[in-house]
């Protein structure tokens, strides 16, 4: 019987510590894909339409749990992360609800329940004038604001502001979508409880952020463009979410105009904890106030 050498034994031991010590090589984070549209579930129609340089990531947790009651829809507007091109500079509210009308109608809703946050919340009151809407629940909507006026200039500075940091993002690539200090800024601006948006969500919404090219023309768009009509005249039933700390459009100077004109039937409701685009941070709160108005509206519904 042959006994191993010293030699052999010192290579053995040297191949076991280097084994047991060897730390795994962590791989980059995965980017998230662009998303042309979510569509789910069964039951009543639900379209769901995101902000102002967002996409339909921001509604997927909330389609999820929505989805076991409604057929749900998400699209991604034209113009943005996922959404089909636009050409030239007419980017606004009545363009892009043309061109979910014309989706809608691929789907054979001729009407639906519309849930939309601050851009969609504002899309969805054009779909509601133009008679598609069963019922609209507006999650911290935009557009709240007379034209012209020092209220629509500061909400114009403010995002025109953005521009540098986007040019930045883009130039960064990868690095900016996954770097911890600008998920960070991304979460004080979108949510209040930071630590209840998950990493994907945040690398989302940063993508579509740095992958918007609607954003300088729909911001000319806008300041050119009239304001919105009298929001009294509304005939679908409305349920209002307002988020508490919404550090994009704070209520206290840009909910006025829809807790002052919205029908008196209007549901107002704050949503407390949350952000500006609150499914990120409580999917399960919104989705149950969402559907709680599809089916409050059921017995008022009729057939078109």
């Amino acid at each position: 019987m042959t006994m191993p050498s010293d030699t052999t034994k010192s290579t053995a031991a040297a191949k076991r510590a280097t084994s047991a010590t060897r730390v795994p090589v962590k791989s980059k984070p995965e980017l998230p894909k662009a998303v042309k549209a979510l569509h789910m579930g069964s039951g009543d129609p639900l379209l769901l339409l995101h902000g102002f340089m967002m996409s339909p990531h921001c509604w997927e947790q909330t389609a999820a749990r929505l989805s076991s009651q409604c057929e749900v829809y998400a699209p991604a507007f034209a113009g943005h992360w996922g959404g089909e091109l636009v050409d030239g500079w007419s980017v606004n509210v009545h363009m892009l609800a043309d061109r979910i009308e014309d989706q809608l109608d691929e789907l054979g809703w001729r009407t639906c329940h519309i849930a939309g946050n601050s851009l969609g919340g504002w899309v969805g009151v054009e779909l509601a004038r133009r008679g598609r809407a069963r019922t609209l629940t507006l999650v911290a909507p935009a557009g709240g604001w007379h034209a012209p006026s020092l209220t629509q200039l500061r909400i114009t500075l403010k995002f025109l502001s953005l521009l540098p940091i986007v040019e930045i993002g883009k130039r960064l690539g990868g690095f900016a979508v996954n770097n911890p200090i600008a998920q960070r800024f991304t979460l004080l601006a979108l949510s209040k409880n930071a630590s209840a948006v998950s990493r994907r969500d945040t690398a989302a919404a940063i993508m579509a952020a740095l992958h918007c090219p609607s954003m300088l023309p729909f911001i000319v768009s806008s300041i050119r463009g009239p304001e919105q009509e009298d929001l009294s005249t509304l005939a679908t039933p409305v349920r209002l979410l307002l988020a508490e700390y919404d550090r994009v459009i704070p209520n206290r100077v840009y909910a006025r105009r829809y807790l002052k004109e919205l029908p008196e039937s209007a549901d107002r409701i704050v949503v407390h904890g949350v952000g500006h685009v609150p499914m990120l941070e409580a999917p399960d709160r919104i989705a149950t106030l969402i559907a709680e108005h599809v089916y409050a509206s059921r017995n008022r519904l009729r057939a078109v």
